[in-house]
């Protein structure tokens, strides 16, 4: 593993997923693109690579590193944003509607989905990155979900799929909760918590908190950051659930999925929370999460098979909406009455 580090197709791939992940973080901090993300803009232009194909050819082996190594250190890394004293003093209130938000639209979501005929494996990613935290959370649930070298490719194609899949979208639902503002008659907590509660990504939280000014923005990103809070049990408990739904159609038993990874995210928020360290350098490491990620994405897009990208999607899509419209609906609700 160490050796690849020195070998031509790391360094091919390193420097063009580095260029996509730089050139995701410019362009996402532009004007209507903030609400799309850097890590999906990366991604995008990972994909647009592949119209040079000698240059994924030479790095291939790289970029399945990157895509698979760069992904577990972005999340580690990602912990960092994550401030435990914030979370709770948001109140036991806000964590418990992140709780039921997470457990129950995974649950719903994953069986709409199965309903309208997707495959297990894209299901339970589209549901994890709509009910959790985006892209973040369908890359941080994927390592759960074991399956054998000819089925990495088609794995692959999934988690592309379900990322976008949840891009769209939640950027779709952002601009209709902006839209619907004045006439749902919230206070601005109200306002806040609603988007933090029922929008994929940090960026359509924030995008869409901020028009209510910075209270309902901070009420958002609390909102949005229990959600992510649930990352890593959430990663544990499908890992346990898939590892047995294969075992009961195999009749194979396999190891127990502890996300070791996830350990390291909950770690660098007690170190992000606990440890004496200058606003500066928490934001260095943030920053660096999003651009290891975003070069892990751009692996992804480099690797993708369009054809079964697309062949796939539509149901998908749909059911994606459809949880997406329930838990909008449940959030106005839940956000009117309690908050």
């Amino acid at each position: 593993m160490y050796l690849k580090l020195f070998e031509k197709s790391f360094l091919y791939a390193f420097l063009m997923t580095l260029f996509c992940s730089l050139s995701g973080t410019f362009l996402g901090g532009l004007p209507y693109l903030t609400v799309i993300g850097a890590l999906v803009i990366s991604l995008v232009i990972g994909m647009m690579f592949q119209m040079y194909r000698p240059a994924i050819k030479i790095a291939e082996e790289g970029i399945g590193f990157i895509s698979n190594k760069f992904l577990r250190l972005g999340i580690i890394l990602l912990g960092f944003k994550l401030n435990l004293i914030d979370l709770a003093n948001a109140g036991v209130k806000t964590i418990l509607f992140a709780v039921v938000i997470v457990s129950g639209m995974v649950v719903l979501t994953y069986n709409i989905a199965r309903k309208f005929g997707v495959s297990k494996r894209l299901a339970i990613l589209t549901a994890s990155g709509t009910s959790i935290c985006g892209a973040a959370a369908v890359m941080g649930i994927s390592p759960q979900i074991k399956v054998s070298k000819e089925e990495e490719a088609a794995k692959h194609n999934e988690e592309v799929l379900a990322v976008a899949i949840v891009a769209i979208l939640g950027t779709v639902f952002t601009l209709i909760e902006i839209g619907l503002k004045p006439m749902l008659h919230m206070t601005d907590t109200q306002f806040g918590v609603m988007a933090g509660g029922s929008l994929h990504e940090i960026a359509h939280a924030i995008a869409t908190g901020s028009a209510g000014g910075s209270v309902s923005l901070s009420a958002a990103i609390i909102t949005k950051l229990s959600r992510v809070l649930m990352l890593a049990p959430a990663a544990l408990v499908i890992g346990i659930w898939y590892q047995h739904q294969d075992k009961t159609a195999t009749g194979e038993k396999g190891k127990l999925p502890i996300p070791w990874f996830m350990a390291g995210f909950l770690l660098a928020s007690v170190i992000g929370t606990f440890v004496p360290m200058s606003s500066a350098v928490l934001n260095l490491l943030v920053k660096l999460a999003y651009l290891v990620l975003g070069m892990a994405m751009a692996a992804l897009g480099m690797s993708v098979n369009f054809k079964a990208f697309l062949s796939s999607g539509r149901n998908a899509v749909l059911a994606a909406l459809s949880a997406s419209v329930i838990l909008l609906t449940f959030t106005i609700i839940v956000s009117k009455a309690f908050f």
